[in-house]
């Protein structure tokens, strides 16, 4: 893809226990970073850790301060690593790509949209039947998500079920 008119996709390379979406590296940070120094003018920026971040904002400055996020995984190959907020950010791009800088819907907007141009007579049943599939799915959560924005998209007298098959890992290799 050439120019920045172009679609720009959201590349999930679904391997064995992995997920790597096309944005990873120093994009992310590279647009957050240019945007608060051109468009805010913002003259320096300092990284803090979240919890303590809540426990300034409750009003006071020395207390004990639990914070869960982090969590460590055991690798096939036995090496152990430790993730924080990145298990809960990394899908939320797929309801969000502005969160990385690109200008598209969300899954849950273009299956909206998609749906929105088939006949009307089968609304009902494209709605009652959305079907997950791929590694990019597996995410914990992902169903309830995805169920909860599109029922903020349709009329309430829509019955919404979104199915995620045990194997929707493995569904493209199934067939």
């Amino acid at each position: 893809m050439a120019d920045s008119e172009d679609i720009q996709p959201l590349v999930c390379d679904n391997g064995t226990g992995m997920v790597k979406f096309g944005f990873a590296g120093d994009d992310a940070p590279r647009v957050v970073f240019r945007i608060m120094f051109e468009t805010f003018s913002v003259l320096a920026m300092y990284v803090a850790i979240q919890a303590d971040l809540s426990l300034y904002a409750s009003g006071c400055t020395t207390d004990i301060v639990l914070d869960s996020v982090e969590k460590s995984y055991e690798l096939p190959d036995g090496q152990v690593i430790t993730i924080g907020t990145e298990r809960f950010r990394c899908p939320e791009v797929l309801f969000q790509p502005s969160f990385i800088g690109m200008k598209a819907p969300g899954i849950h907007e273009t299956t909206y949209n998609s749906i929105m141009k088939c006949d009307v007579d089968i609304r009902k049943n494209l709605y009652g039947n959305i079907v997950f599939s791929g590694g990019s799915t597996m995410f914990p959560g992902i169903t309830d998500r995805m169920s909860k924005e599109i029922t903020t998209l349709t009329p309430s007298s829509m019955k919404i079920k979104v199915v995620a098959p045990p194997e929707r890992k493995y569904s493209v290799w199934i067939g």
